[in-house]
């Protein structure tokens, strides 16, 4: 019988990395109601994702790799940069002229943020950080994924804290209004 090891948090977010990577390929070639589907796929996962990096990956990488507060920082910094782009194009819509352009600058800023993660701060956190808590990092990022929003919210805080207090209220309203949008789609009013 052959056992397999559950994914630690470095897997788990490079894994995403990936996934964020293939979406990305896939809004290059999409169009009309495909199109929108991809983004707002793209706009859910980006805002799950760094809601739990926020709350789980950068306060551990802060206390335990070298320069961690300055690495931490420089990532909080470029993902609320991605938050408000992200908020911008969402409220734009892929429908307008001007959405390829923007989100070609999205896409490579977040790209280019991905890579300073892996390179930067989970090489050291797979260094400094033993296996087993690398497997419960994992699983409380598996958990602050489940009450995350679902949209970005440029105007929260970008912290640990500021996610725990903000997310849960904002996840609700985000999936609530989720619900109603998948509920009345197709719907012409």
């Amino acid at each position: 019988m052959t056992t397999t090891r559950e994914k630690d948090v470095v897997e788990l977010l490079v894994d995403q990395h990936n996934q964020i990577r293939q979406m990305f390929g896939e809004m290059d070639q999409a169009q009309g109601e495909r199109k929108r589907q991809v983004f707002e796929d793209i706009v859910r996962m980006l805002a799950i994702h760094e809601t739990a990096e926020e709350e789980v990956v950068h306060p551990v990488s802060a206390r335990v790799i070298n320069a961690g507060q300055q690495i931490v920082e420089q990532r909080l910094h470029e993902e609320d940069q991605a938050k408000h782009m992200l908020a911008e194009l969402y409220d734009l819509g892929p429908d307008k002229p001007e959405f390829d352009i923007r989100f070609q600058a999205l896409k490579n800023a977040v790209l280019q943020h991905a890579e300073r993660e892996e390179r930067d701060e989970f090489s050291q956190l797979r260094e400094k950080v033993d296996a087993d808590q690398l497997r419960r990092m994992a699983d409380a990022v598996r958990l602050a994924e489940k009450t995350a929003p679902t949209r970005p919210h440029p105007k929260t805080p970008e912290s640990a804290i500021g996610n725990i207090l903000a997310g849960p209220p904002l996840a609700v309203f985000d999936r609530v209004r989720d619900a109603m949008r998948k509920a009345t789609k197709g719907r012409k009013d």
